[in-house]
């Protein structure tokens, strides 16, 4: 079995999980990753989806955090603070720095992110293929009004994200260099061959969205033979873990399953879904699109074991 999917950062890597938990090891998964996070800081080249997946599934994961390693310590961050180095707002731990050096140095020595990324997954072997869903620059960026000035200006996600956390007046996102982007090698084959293709529940704005901006990616999730399902990020009507209400009111989009399943929609539209798994204390009506009804809270890889087994039922796949 051939089972593609797209996910983001902490919630994406813990359904991989349950992905990886439920099929076999003569099974296929392909997670096709968000890059509209990673950003350059202190000369570094820092992908904190890319990472938070493959530390995850390699066993380094820091489990109170959910991102970052494991026994992590801070002594660089505390001698940038010393010198005085800006950005001040991000946080880079020692074993982290590490995977930020060994990219950093493969990318400027002329390797595309997906071949260092498939280097790096060597020494962590995720059990599922890790793909960037490009190589080339697709940054989310998210225009503000400066509360320093009352300017309205452009900042990286970042910024928006770890610095303000969200909270600063915020009028729309753009993904920058998003529209020169090709796909990686294997993502559209991934899509294309794949027996199932699934969207995790990550945020639907700047980490599915960000993945649907890459030229490419939608048309190949709307013309593929494989039946595509997402699984709601939200439950009542609020987010499993993140920001994603902050992001979906930017939008326009309710934070609920429905309004979520809506803004994907049908394939058979104009979308790209064919099924919406939503949890069991929600309902969604998604014209044209099979909707169940679910346990959705990941507490653990059995857990989300289940969740899987469901959005591959709906996708036609028996598990």
């Amino acid at each position: 079995m051939r089972v593609t999917v797209l996910v983001g950062g902490v919630g994406g890597a813990r359904f991989l999980q349950g992905v990886r938990s439920l099929l076999t090891e003569s099974d296929e998964i392909t997670a096709i990753v968000n890059v509209g996070d990673d950003v350059w800081m202190h000369g570094l080249r820092i992908c904190p989806d890319l990472d938070t997946c493959m530390y995850t599934l390699g066993g380094g994961i820091d489990p109170e955090r959910g991102w970052g390693h494991v026994g992590e310590t801070w002594n660089a961050k505390e001698e940038l603070a010393a010198y005085g180095a800006k950005p001040d707002w991000f946080g880079l731990g020692d074993r982290d720095i590490a995977t930020h050096l060994i990219r950093s140095q493969m990318l400027r020595t002329g390797y595309p992110l997906s071949a260092v990324t498939e280097a790096l997954c060597n020494r962590w072997q995720p059990g599922v293929r890790l793909i960037p869903v490009t190589d080339d620059r697709s940054e989310t960026h998210v225009v503000i009004t400066d509360p320093t000035d009352d300017e309205q200006r452009a900042i990286h996600f970042q910024e928006w994200w770890v610095r303000y956390r969200a909270q600063v007046p915020t009028h729309s996102f753009a993904h920058v260099g998003a529209d020169k982007a090709t796909p990686a090698p294997g993502v559209l084959e991934a899509l294309e061959n794949a027996d199932a293709v699934l969207l995790a529940p990550s945020n639907p704005v700047v980490s599915v969205g960000a993945i649907l901006a890459v030229p490419g990616i939608r048309g190949a999730l709307r013309t593929g033979r494989a039946k595509v399902v997402g699984l709601s990020p939200v439950i009542d009507g609020k987010p499993l873990r993140g920001m994603a209400d902050e992001c979906l009111e930017v939008i326009g989009v309710q934070t609920s399953a429905e309004a979520i399943g809506r803004y994907y929609g049908s394939r058979s539209e104009t979308g790209i879904l064919d099924g919406w798994l939503v949890h069991e204390t929600d309902t969604a009506d998604v014209p044209g699109v099979a909707v169940e009804s679910v346990p959705l809270l990941m507490t653990d890889p059995e857990t989300t074991a289940e969740m899987a087994r469901a959005a591959l039922r709906l996708a036609g796949v028996s598990v």
